[in-house]
Protein backbone atom coordinates (compact mmCIF):
# COMPACT_ATOMS: atom_id res chain seq x y z
CA UNK A 1 0.00 0.00 0.00
CA UNK A 2 1.20 3.40 -1.18
CA UNK A 3 1.62 6.30 1.45
CA UNK A 4 -0.14 9.22 0.82
CA UNK A 5 1.28 11.08 3.34
CA UNK A 6 5.08 12.65 3.70
CA UNK A 7 6.27 13.76 7.60
CA UNK A 8 8.31 16.15 8.85
CA UNK A 9 8.82 17.23 12.51
CA UNK A 10 9.76 21.03 12.95
CA UNK A 11 11.68 22.05 15.96
CA UNK A 12 13.77 25.41 16.91
CA UNK A 13 17.04 26.06 16.27
CA UNK A 14 18.61 28.77 17.90
CA UNK A 15 18.16 30.92 14.63
CA UNK A 16 16.07 28.85 12.28
CA UNK A 17 13.42 26.20 12.24
CA UNK A 18 14.50 22.74 11.11
CA UNK A 19 12.19 20.47 9.25
CA UNK A 20 13.53 16.61 9.20
CA UNK A 21 11.59 13.99 6.98
CA UNK A 22 10.55 11.11 9.38
CA UNK A 23 10.18 9.24 5.56
CA UNK A 24 13.28 10.23 3.49
CA UNK A 25 16.57 11.31 4.04
CA UNK A 26 15.53 15.29 3.54
CA UNK A 27 16.10 17.77 5.97
CA UNK A 28 15.64 21.84 5.97
CA UNK A 29 15.49 24.89 7.12
CA UNK A 30 14.17 28.40 7.35
CA UNK A 31 13.89 31.73 9.40
CA UNK A 32 10.12 31.47 9.74
CA UNK A 33 7.28 29.07 9.59
CA UNK A 34 6.09 30.16 6.00
CA UNK A 35 9.81 30.00 4.92
CA UNK A 36 10.24 26.45 6.35
CA UNK A 37 7.03 25.43 4.86
CA UNK A 38 8.12 26.52 1.35
CA UNK A 39 11.29 24.49 1.49
CA UNK A 40 9.93 21.66 2.64
CA UNK A 41 7.56 21.71 -0.07
CA UNK A 42 10.70 22.30 -2.62
CA UNK A 43 12.94 19.83 -0.68
CA UNK A 44 10.35 17.07 -1.13
CA UNK A 45 10.08 18.17 -5.20
CA UNK A 46 13.61 18.44 -5.67
CA UNK A 47 14.59 14.87 -3.72
CA UNK A 48 11.43 13.05 -5.54
CA UNK A 49 12.20 14.68 -9.09
CA UNK A 50 12.46 11.87 -11.59
CA UNK A 51 11.95 9.05 -9.41
CA UNK A 52 9.79 6.02 -9.75
CA UNK A 53 7.42 6.72 -7.06
CA UNK A 54 6.93 3.19 -6.02
CA UNK A 55 10.17 2.93 -5.20
CA UNK A 56 9.46 5.20 -1.91
CA UNK A 57 6.44 3.64 -1.13
CA UNK A 58 4.72 7.19 -1.79
CA UNK A 59 1.63 7.93 -4.41
CA UNK A 60 2.84 10.55 -6.99
CA UNK A 61 1.35 13.89 -5.10
CA UNK A 62 1.35 13.45 -1.08
CA UNK A 63 0.59 15.63 0.81
CA UNK A 64 3.09 16.81 3.95
CA UNK A 65 2.38 16.85 7.61
CA UNK A 66 4.23 18.79 9.64
CA UNK A 67 4.09 18.45 13.79
CA UNK A 68 5.87 21.25 15.56
CA UNK A 69 8.10 20.30 18.63
CA UNK A 70 7.75 23.32 21.45
CA UNK A 71 9.47 23.71 24.82
CA UNK A 72 7.79 23.17 27.61
CA UNK A 73 7.97 26.94 28.76
CA UNK A 74 5.38 27.40 25.96
CA UNK A 75 3.24 24.37 26.41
Amino acid sequence: MERTIVQFKISKGETHFVAECVDLPIVTQGRTLDEVAKNINEAVGLYLEGEEMKQFGIVKNPSVLVNFEINQAYA
